[in-house]
This record gives C-alpha cells, structure tokens and sequence, in this order.
C-alpha cells in the first residue's frame, strides 16, 4: 500500500539497522536516481551541462537529453529525440548548444541568490516557523482531548458490572475506539512534523546567510566541479522549460519553476549562424550606398578606415571587399545624375556639336566637369545660364557642323 494511504504509522516502534529519516532520504534518493522515466531530473554526473536533467522540451514536453559533438565532446548541446524514437518527422526538432542556456541560468542564480534575498527568505522561514508552532500545539490540544476522553472510556469500562455483558462489550467498543482515534491523531500529527515542520537554528541561519555573501566567489571559484553546480542548481530549480518564439527562432523563452513553487520566464538569444554573423547591418549597406554616389572604391576604403571601422570578420577594408559589397547589394559606382548633369554624348547630341568640339569646351573651362577619378567618364554640368550662352555659340559660330554619326564616344 502507497505510504499516503497508511492510516497508523508508529515510527521506531522496533529497533532497525537504520533511522526512519534515513530510510527516506534513501528511498528519496534512489527514485531521484532513476534515468528511465520523465518525472525525477535523474543524478547529477561530471559532464559540462549545467542543466542536465532539468529541461523540457516546449513543444513535445519531453524532457531534453546531451548530446557531446566536437573534438572530444567539447561543444555539448540540448536535443529533444523523442520524436527520433518514435519514427516522426523531425518537424520543429529541440535542438540547442549548452552554454547560452548554462550562462543565462548562472547569472540569474547569482542574481537570485543574494544577502537581501536570503534575509528576506529567512524572514519568511520565521513567520512560517510561527505559523508551524501554532498548528502544532492545535494538534497537541486535539490529541489531548482525544486523550482525556480515552481515560474516560477507560474509567467507565473499569465501573461497569462484568455480570453485564452487553454493557460490559459496548462501553469496551467506545474505549477501543478512543485509543485507535489517540493513535490517528498522533501519526498525523506526526506526518504533518516530517512534511510541514520548519525548524532552523539560528546558528543555521548565520550560516545561510554567510553563504549568500561567499555565493558568487563559491559559484565561480575553480575548485568546483559541474557536479556540485549541478547539486546547487536542483536545490534551488526544479525543472525549466524551453519554448522557442515563434516570431524570433533564435530567441528562447526559459520557463523557470523555482522549488518553492514560484515561477518565472527569461528570454535567452541564440548566437546566430555564421553567416547571419558576417552578414553587414543596413545601416552599413545605406553608408556604402550613399558614399558611392560620390567616392571610388578606393575613396571610400580611405575613409572607413579613418573612421576606424573593419570588415565584418574584424579585417581592414579593401577595394575588393567595396566591389563585392556594392556588387551583392546592387550598389552603382555611378552618381545618379540629375537633370543638369550630362555626360560628354549627351553634351554633343544636345547642341549638335562634335566630339571634339565637347572636350574643347571642358579643356577651356566654358562648361563645368568633373571625373571621380583618372580617366573616368566626365560628367558636365550645365545650368540655364550656361545653356543659352552654348547655343548662342553654336547658332553664331562658322566654323561649328553636325556631329558625325560615325564619330564615337
């Protein structure tokens, strides 16, 4: 029968090999122990993950086992095969590295266990404590009554004639009845002691709290392996549950159950791939594209690096690096002209002029250009002003012709 369903439990009521407290601890932990079932977290081993038995999967509510990869099992990870096991497709598979979960899971135990917390849990523990006394002696005054009104079945059995039996069966029955109800009374009040009871001495709590001052150099220092973070994981958290946001795949929402039944969530961002890391922000691709209306390649590798900024895998700038930037995000090297802006073709079919005839111009300073570089295509502005004094030119001029159509740029 399930010890919750005992009605009479009289502990050390014969002499054992060990203490009733010990054999519960024992059989506690043998169940803690077990690997082959879903409920207890299982032991704590010597592997690197911090949350090993602790976990469930979101999606499935399995719970996720580790997995070494690497050279040596350096790179350990989370993963939920369970749907591995049952032959299902590996659909939205639980599949996540270890030390983002481990890192944000330390600093929030660091955070959680402090010198103000503990004293306020304490604080807690002493108005619980209180509280425990006071249902205690209620139940001490129940067993008292029941007590009392043993001695008095007793007593009246004691006075009643013998000669009568039936009164002598019945008055016997009650008093039965008074001693199996002192002896409930007493397994309960019992049971409630070995669940319920909360006692610390207050040499305890100096030490408690001498713990939450040194708890952070104990947590960091090296001499403590990942089995005893493992010990004081489990005595503080009681399992967490992964669930991945369905707007944000590398954002993960850990669903925390503390041991006192509390509960909490933080969000923990997975390191993106590789190439998601490399890839330059937008901000960077709208400076490239605005820097390239007006500089070379050359140019504009001159000003990032006075600006201190490096490619995204930490390297100087290059102009190959610009050419393949402006290349994958369709960057033109040339400024977009505006309606003012021409180039030496449309210079010679706007006035009808040769070749010859455009460069003349340029070379003289009649009209304004610019190249962005040696031997580059100039671009000719020319504004209302400049326009009526060309074609006043052309329209007086005796030695200006049609340009040839076989003349060329």
């Amino acid at each position: 029968m399930p010890e919750e369903q005992w009605r009479v439990v009289i502990a050390d009521h014969h002499p054992g090999y060990i203490t009733w407290e010990q054999f519960l601890t024992n059989r506690r932990r043998l169940a803690a122990n077990r690997t082959n079932n879903e409920v207890f977290a299982g032991p704590a081993r010597e592997g690197l993950c911090l949350l090993q038995g602790l976990l469930f999967c979101g999606i499935c509510g399995h719970r996720l086992t580790v997995r070494y990869t690497g050279n040596r099992g350096l790179y350990p990870i989370y993963e939920c095969n369970w749907r591995h096991r049952e032959a299902l497709p590996p659909t939205h598979r639980m599949c996540l590295p270890a030390k983002p979960l481990d890192d944000a899971i330390s600093e929030r135990l660091l955070t959680a266990v402090t010198p103000l917390t503990i004293k306020l849990a304490l604080a807690a523990l002493t108005n619980l404590e209180e509280r425990d006394k006071l249902i205690s002696a209620q139940w001490h005054r129940r067993i008292e009554r029941a007590r009392y009104e043993a001695d008095l079945a007793e007593r009246r059995y004691e006075e009643s004639d013998p000669s009568n039996r039936l009164v002598a069966s019945t008055l016997e029955k009650r008093w039965n009845d008074a001693m199996q109800r002192v002896l409930e009374l007493k397994a309960e009040l019992a049971h409630f002691e070995r669940q319920t009871m909360r006692s610390v001495t207050p040499e305890q709590k100096q030490q408690i709290l001498q713990l939450g001052r040194d708890f952070p150099r104990l947590w960091k220092a090296p001499t403590t392996s990942a089995r005893d973070r493992k010990h004081i994981i489990r005595l503080l958290i009681r399992d967490i549950t992964v669930v991945k946001d369905p707007q944000q795949p590398k954002l993960l929402h850990l669903q925390i159950c503390w041991q006192g039944g509390a509960t909490e969530t933080i969000k923990v961002r997975r390191r993106p791939n590789y190439p998601e890391a490399i890839r330059y922000p937008d901000a960077f691709v709208a400076k490239i594209r605005a820097m390239a209306q007006r500089c070379d390649d050359n140019q504009i590798v001159t000003q990032l690096t006075s600006e201190g900024l490096t490619s995204s895998t930490g390297k100087p700038f290059t102009a190959s690096m610009i050419r393949w930037i402006r290349y994958r995000h369709r960057i033109s090297r040339q400024s977009t002209p505006d309606d003012r802006t021409f180039t030496v073709s449309q210079v010679r079919a706007r006035y009808g002029v040769s070749l010859w005839v455009v460069h003349y111009w340029i070379k003289r300073g009649i009209v304004s250009a610019t190249q962005r570089k040696s031997n580059a295509p100039y671009a000719v502005r020319i504004d209302d002003v400049a326009d009526r004094r060309l074609r006043d030119w052309v329209a007086n001029s005796s030695h200006l012709h049609p340009a040839s159509p076989t003349q060329t740029v």
